[in-house]
């Protein structure tokens, strides 16, 4: 009788999680100035969502414990949250990659630059919903690096202030590409790939560390605005794009 390795990531099965970003011509040369005002709304109803998103995260860890699966409704909602995220994210200094309001709603919005969905797993290792978090301890020690230790904390609080307050490499690569939009207009494409892809890193180690699939992350940075997760082309063969120039 075989048994299948919850923490096995075969090559070419995509990650279970999908992010998406893509730039919508050039942000605002100054916008970004203000943009930590312009999302006190969201930050306001992220903190509430977040603490909803805790205590959900806590009861499907009691029911998969019991059942082996994660309540839908409860996945549904969180993965509302972490949507919801990921667009003021995108939008304030999680990246600074666009400058359309985001939205206020749990759903998905197809035309919205940036996008994020996780496929529902029917079955859930009952024991290893206990000890993810101590197996995610060095994702969670290589994104103290990347985010700030404090500043990756207070992200996943429902602050979006974490990514310049708490410091870290990508507030450091954030900082840079928004001196660089002021002088020159132009948002660097290799800089929104690589910020890009530490995103999606920590959003795969938030899913993985809220139970919401047994898939552990890998340890790789996917650039780009494109999921290595996104449908396939015409071939076969996953469509692949390089590094926008938002200019």
């Amino acid at each position: 009788m075989t048994t299948t390795n919850p923490l096995a990531t075969p090559e070419g099965r995509p990650y279970p999680l999908r992010v998406h970003a893509r730039p919508n011509g050039p942000p605002s040369r100054l916008l970004w100035l203000v943009k930590w005002l312009l999302i006190v709304p969201h930050v306001l109803v992220l903190i509430a969502l977040w603490i909803a998103f805790a205590v959900l995260s806590f009861v499907a860890l009691v029911a998969i414990v019991i059942t082996g699966r994660y309540p839908r409704r409860i996945f549904d909602f969180n993965v509302g949250v972490l949507r919801w995220n990921w667009r003021v994210s995108y939008y304030s200094y999680g990246v600074l990659g666009t400058d359309r309001y985001p939205p206020f709603t749990l759903a998905e919005v197809p035309d919205y630059p940036a996008g994020l969905d996780i496929d529902y797993p029917p079955r859930l290792h009952r024991g290893l919903a206990l000890v993810k978090w101590l197996l995610a301890i060095p994702h969670l020690l290589i994104l103290a690096i990347l985010f700030g230790g404090g500043g990756w904390l207070t992200w996943q609080a429902g602050s979006e202030a974490w990514t310049w307050g708490g410091g870290g490499l990508v507030g450091l690569l954030v900082l840079i590409s928004a001196i660089t939009l002021a002088f020159t207009g132009k948002y660097p494409g290799p800089l929104f790939a690589i910020i890009v892809g530490m995103n999606r890193w920590a959003l795969r180690v938030t899913a993985y560390t809220a139970l919401m699939t047994d898939r552990y992350p890998p340890f790789r940075l996917d650039l780009g605005g494109d999921d290595p997760g996104e449908p396939t082309g015409p071939t076969g063969e996953p469509t692949v794009r390089s590094a926008p120039a938002m200019s």
